[in-house]
């Protein structure tokens, strides 16, 4: 069978492929950085808690993680968040860790990205608001991020636990201290007293997801319910057919959504900013808006 000529057809050559090669990639590149990089995602998962009370049926929570301001997330995509979360109208956001970034600038450049960051989160018009602190924010300084974050009305759990109160019901809400770089505590997060409440279920904030797996070794983690995490930013470049390219420590395991492990539900949210390269591809920036359902 003989095949067509194309007489008019320009060969291939070695220089030919690599430029288009090369043109391939910087597209790539452009796509990832400048528009992949800045497109949120809005999931609504709907998790079922057995012993939910009556009233914190259909209690809607927004999380927003990861934001690593200022070293690539810009100032105005942050705000187009805290927008995207006022718009949801959830009854309490929870942030969870990586609101500065250390890697590039030094740490003394990193803190007033703290203040930064804090100045804009205040923008949530929902009054329930509460945090755990990041691997990065404890590197860059947990009491510099913590102060920033109080001073703008957000509830820091570093190794503490919070009542939530709607009409005459009530659950609680703990938060770790960061396991890559602090000292996470199970018994000052989740104290004794309040894990033999059947009718008041345990939610818990912590950075690192991985730490579920210690977490379930500990007399604690039997009595949690729901765990909220971030940090793995879903992998952040995810290629076809190879998925993540690079996942941080106690967060090699579970890297996003949703996970049932012996009773405890885990979420893990693919946070909003980048680390290492300003790129994302085949993976959205979230903010997750979860709903609480009984039974």
């Amino acid at each position: 069978m003989a095949f067509p000529r194309f007489p008019n057809a320009i060969p291939l050559t070695r220089r030919r492929f690599l430029t288009a090669g090369l043109a391939g990639a910087a597209g790539l590149a452009l796509y990832s950085g400048e528009i992949a990089r800045h497109v949120i995602e809005v999931s609504h998962p709907e998790i079922r808690l057995p012993n939910l009370p009556e009233a914190f049926d259909g209690f809607q929570i927004a999380q927003l993680s990861d934001i690593h301001l200022d070293e690539f997330t810009e100032p105005y995509f942050l705000r187009e968040a805290v927008e995207h979360i006022n718009r949801l109208r959830p009854d309490a956001v929870f942030l969870t860790g990586d609101f500065v970034t250390y890697e590039l600038l030094p740490r003394k450049w990193s803190i007033p990205n703290a203040w930064k960051c804090a100045s804009i989160l205040e923008g949530l018009q929902c009054t329930q608001r509460y945090a755990v602190l990041g691997n990065h924010d404890v590197i860059v300084s947990a009491h510099a991020v913590t102060e920033a974050l109080t001073a703008s009305g957000i509830v820091v759990l570093r190794n503490a636990c919070v009542a939530l109160q709607r009409d005459s019901a009530r659950l609680w809400l703990s938060g770790l201290d960061d396991p890559v770089e602090g000292q996470p505590d199970p018994d000052r997060a989740i104290p004794a007293f309040i894990r033999q409440r059947p009718d008041e279920p345990i939610l818990l904030m912590c950075h690192a997801p991985d730490f579920a797996d210690r977490l379930l070794d500990h007399p604690a983690g039997s009595a949690v319910q729901l765990m909220f995490s971030g940090h793995t930013h879903g992998g952040q470049v995810r290629l076809p057919f190879v998925g993540p390219v690079d996942l941080p420590v106690w967060g090699k395991k579970y890297v996003e959504g949703i996970f049932h492990l012996q009773g405890l539900q885990l979420y893990v949210n693919r946070g909003i900013g980048t680390v290492g390269l300003p790129f994302r591809l085949n993976c959205p920036p979230e903010i997750t808006s979860m709903t609480l359902r009984r039974g």
